[in-house]
């Protein structure tokens, strides 16, 4: 049997904030590995604060640029939600 490789820990921390419904918002990541940092960081001028913590972790996704192990932290109900109670589990983007 070969060897599999070892796939690259990486730390995500998201956040989104909104001042209301359909009012300007923004969005942060972190990305962490080793002893890099990158941070990314921008927002809507008429949004929701659902809208901008899903849009932290997607741009935290899209940033990846092989397979990693990527361990989210958020402060996010609504997405710690959809990771633990299995909301994603079937999503062809996820499979």
């Amino acid at each position: 049997m070969a060897d599999t490789p070892r796939l690259a820990a990486v730390r995500l921390v998201t956040d989104g904030a909104c001042s209301g419904t359909s009012r300007p918002g923004g969005w942060a990541r972190l990305l962490s590995s080793g002893p890099h940092t990158r941070g990314l960081w921008g927002g809507e001028p008429q949004t929701t604060n659902n809208r901008m913590e899903l849009t932290a972790l997607l741009e935290g996704l899209r940033a990846l640029k092989r397979p990693c192990q990527v361990h989210v932290v958020s402060d996010s109900r609504y997405l710690i939600d959809a990771f633990e109670q299995g909301w994603l589990v079937g999503l062809p983007c996820l499979n």
